[in-house]
Parts: structure tokens; sequence; C-alpha cells
């Protein structure tokens, strides 16, 4: 029987969301124009959309043992996700600050938390879920060590591995070379390439040189500028579909959720594409990022 379940092995927060028309300069008191509470966290928002999607999907992580723990599981649970291996730690959840301008633009603080609790036996204890899963997904808002021990794992079930290299940091290229799909910003795309990336033109210039890393695909999101795969032959750009943007919180994540369910239903890289940055597109016209990812009913509206 051929494995379709997607396990992520990834970060939880609960995420504080300020809409607000502009960011306080320093020793200044600004007043948010509304506040929002909702599940974050770069893993849990991609499994979060895998489940939407309909996909089964399993999450490996830690939560705090506070009370935003309990209430982050029966988010996930309400969305279908099966979180039989979140664990709970003796420290606090992990938290994310967002401040949302009103044009759509974002900057975020967060805190580790128990996101770095989890460790390289809570993977082998979650082994299982490698045996019958098609797909992992990984990003690196967990202990580096962990993503490295759950690629090898992953590969040694022959799981397609896709890597959200988020935030940008350092990964053994041993690691980097096992994943199929890696994908990253241009902030990360810069980082990783060591050179600027900032416009499409030079996130095309990069792309062979990225490419040395992902066995399958590269693909670089740029933002309102759209996003581009490459597969060691073409490169394909593919803009955001028009929508009034309210809030991009997870609008990344939601992609990459997009990205697994074309993936395990064999969509060529073009329906892939598009497909991405619909479900993408669609998220960012709510606030918050999982209560914001499109089911599918919803995109095939």
């Amino acid at each position: 029987m051929e494995k379709n379940a997607v396990t992520i092995v990834g970060s939880i927060n609960y995420d504080i969301i300020f809409k607000q028309k502009r960011l306080p300069v320093i020793g200044e008191t600004f007043t948010a124009d509304s506040v929002a509470f909702t599940g974050g966290g770069k893993g849990a928002n991609q499994a979060v959309q895998c489940a939407k999607l309909g996909l089964e999907t399993y999450m490996v992580g830690k939560v705090g043992n506070d009370n935003f723990g309990p209430e982050l599981l029966s988010k996930m649970e309400n969305y279908g996700l099966n979180v039989d291996y979140v664990e709970t730690a003796h420290t606090n959840t992990g938290i994310g600050v967002v401040n949302a301008i009103e044009d759509g633009r974002l900057v975020a603080t967060i805190s580790k938390g128990a996101n770095y609790s989890l460790t390289c036996e809570d993977i082998e204890k979650a082994e299982g879920l490698f045996e019958k899963s098609r797909m992992v997904i990984l990003q690196l808002e967990i202990p580096k060590e962990v993503v490295e021990y759950s690629i090898q794992k992953a590969k040694e079930h022959s799981c397609y591995v896709i890597l959200n290299a988020a935030p940008a940091s350092e990964i053994d290229e041993e690691f980097l070379r096992m994943v199929d799909c890696l994908v990253v910003n241009e902030t990360e795309a810069s980082f990783y390439a060591g050179e600027t990336v900032s416009t499409v033109e030079e996130a095309e210039k990069v792309c062979e040189k990225l490419f040395q890393y992902p066995d399958d695909l590269l693909i670089i999101t740029l933002g309102e500028k759209g996003s581009l795969l490459y597969d060691g032959e073409r490169k394909v750009r593919f803009l955001p579909k028009k929508v009034d943007v309210i809030e991009t919180t997870g609008a990344g994540d939601s992609y990459i959720g997009a990205l697994a369910y074309a993936l395990i239903n064999k969509m060529s890289y073009d329906e892939m594409g598009e497909f991405a940055s619909l479900v993408s597109s669609r998220t960012v016209t709510k606030v918050g990022a999982q209560e914001a990812m499109p089911t599918l009913a919803e995109v095939k509206e």
C-alpha cells in the first residue's frame, strides 16, 4: 500500500498578533488597532495547512506546561491534525509576538520555549511515523541536531524530505544534501548562497548555486513578487493571486502545506506552483495563520 501520510517535526507557538498602522520608535508606547491570539510556529502552521487540505498529518513537537499548551493541542486536533507525538515539556510554550502593519508587512519576535526541549530521543520515539509517512517536513525553529537526526531517519525510511530552512542558520552540508526539496525566502537564500538576494533577477542567479543541496527541487519564495521554482532545468516564477491583503502571518507556511499536498497528489511543477500560490494567497485575506489557512473545499471555490 502506498504511503501518503505527512509527518511534520517542528515548532509550536502561541502567537499574539498586533494589527497596527506602523511600528513604534524607540521609547514610544504605540496603541495597536486590534489584537488576535492564535496558534503559530512554523512547524504547527505547516502541519495545520496539510491537515486542512485533507492530508493524513502527524505533528512531532513540544508545548509547555502552561495554559497555552493544552489550548494549542486542542486547536490542532480540531483542524484534524494528529498530536499523539506532541509532548509537554517542563518549561513555557514557545511564544510569538507579531506586529502586522496595515500595508501587509510584519515583524515578529519569538521565544523558543518548549521547542528547544525537543531531542533526538523524541525522534526515536516517533520513528514509527516515518515508516508510514511518504513525506517529512522540517524547519529550523528547533535544535539543529534534531533537524539533522530527523533528516537522517526520514531518508532511512525512504521519505521525501522538505526542509524549510527558516530562520536561516548553520546546518551540516551532509544533511542539506539529503533533502529532496529546499524552500527558502530571499533572506535565507542570501545566507546559504553567501550573496545578496533581494530581487527576482538575483534569485534566478543563485538558483544553480543553491541547487547543489536538494535532490529534487529548489523553491525561493519572494513575498509579493511570488515564488521561483527550479528543478535543475527550468526556472519558473509564479505570481501571487490578486487579493485584498489583510495580514501575511503564515503565508509561507501555507505555501509549504500546499506544496506537500501537490507533491503527494503528483501534480506537475507548473500545477504545483499555481496551487501553492493560490492557497497562500487565500491565507493573507484573514488575520492569523492557522485560522486563516483554507480548507481544500475553500480552495476549490
